[in-house]
């Protein structure tokens, strides 16, 4: 198979266009045209990964972090990063990096770590602003459940709980076709009145083009009048973190047992125990510090994430329980997860799981 079917087929799964934009997502090292039957997944780059590579004789590697990340300005081979980018170009692997193309799907990265924690009812804690579009149609009476079921099939009309969403407006249409037109309804060179529908969709962007590939494809006019506009609205099916609720109340010193033993860690460094009980719990794996507001303004009695710094703990501010359970930790079944999402939605490709265990930080 060559690189690019791969690379096509993983943003058929992890978008491009949901990544946030400060990432770094997408092939990183590779030519599209070279051929490619296997891959590791892992989820970060090290020495071991890329011999691990080599061990199983995979052409491509698709990590969850990427290691090309700030600009480079030179290839050092006697650092980390220039050194696992020369052995990885020298035995001509791929490199592909998936990070919040993932985590912002709307069952990604924090979705699952939420499930882990048995949390019900989980919504995005940072919906994905400027991630929406609209697209206006007008169809002729008898064809309006067709071209709107294609349109459903691309995935337009889709809102959180609810699918075949849609606005609908009954008017009149009217065209002239020219000589060389060839019109389903009426005849060329004479006006034609028609009963037709407007109809009105919201789709998120990543899939702009297959719902215009579908509503043409499905349409019986010749020319398809249509207006797609971008909508500020947040998208709750996209972004960072996510909010639930546990399925009972409890204590913050037992939510502290309780998180304790679902991820692998020895100990859990959190801000000042409070009084009020947990019921609603944010989430943000990795680096999360930058959503501890977002956590208290959508009233979660606690928040988890990991490498808070020391003055990141008073911004809790008595509201709620801030928890750094660790960048590693609360990510660390992501590689076994993006195994089984890749290996499931694309069941002709051999994708092998890392056994290598590069948590950077150890505990004494």
């Amino acid at each position: 198979m060559k690189l690019e079917k791969i690379v096509s087929e993983i943003e058929k799964i992890f978008p491009l266009k949901i990544a946030e934009e400060f990432d770094n997502v997408g092939l990183l090292i590779g030519k599209a045209s070279a051929e490619c039957n296997s891959a590791l997944v892992c989820h970060d780059i090290t020495d071991e990964i890329v011999d691990e590579a080599l061990n199983y004789k995979c052409q491509l590697i698709i990590s969850y972090h990427p290691l090309i990340f700030n600009s480079l300005k030179k290839i050092n081979f006697e650092e980390r990063v220039g050194r696992s980018i020369t052995k990885i170009i020298e035995n001509k692997i791929s490199l592909y990096s998936i990070h919040t193309s993932f985590d912002n799907l709307k069952k990604g990265l924090n979705f699952n770590f939420g499930e882990i924690l048995n949390l019900k009812n989980q919504k995005k804690l940072i919906p994905k602003k400027n991630s929406l579009m609209k697209i206006t149609s007008y169809v002729p009476e008898d064809y309006l459940d067709v071209v709107l079921n294609s349109l459903y099939k691309a995935g337009a009309g889709e809102i959180e709980n609810y699918s075949n969403c849609c606005f609908t407006s009954e008017g009149e249409g009217r065209y002239l076709g020219n000589k060389e037109s060839n019109p389903k309804f009426g005849n060329k060179e004479k006006l034609t009145k028609t009963t037709e529908t407007l109809i009105s969709l919201v789709f998120p962007i990543h899939k702009k083009n297959k719902v215009i590939k579908n509503l043409i494809h499905s349409h019986p006019y010749e020319s398809v009048a249509y207006e797609i506009v971008k909508i500020e609205n947040p998208n709750p099916d996209l972004g960072l973190g996510s909010i639930g609720v546990l399925p009972k109340s409890m204590t913050q010193i037992e939510f502290l047992k309780f998180l304790k033993n679902k991820i692998p860690i020895t100990f859990l460094r959190h801000s000042q125990i409070l009084k009020n009980k947990i019921k609603t719990v944010a989430v943000l794996s990795g680096s999360g510090s930058f959503a501890i507001e977002n956590a208290i303004n959508s009233k979660a009695d606690a928040f988890i994430t990991g490498d808070l710094k020391y003055h990141d703990f008073f911004k809790g501010d008595n509201k709620i329980l801030l928890v750094d359970a660790g960048h590693f930790e609360t990510e660390f079944f992501i590689k076994n997860k993006l195994h089984e999402i890749l290996k499931e939605k694309i069941p002709n490709f051999a994708f092998v799981l890392s056994k290598i265990n590069n948590n950077p930080v150890k505990y004494f």
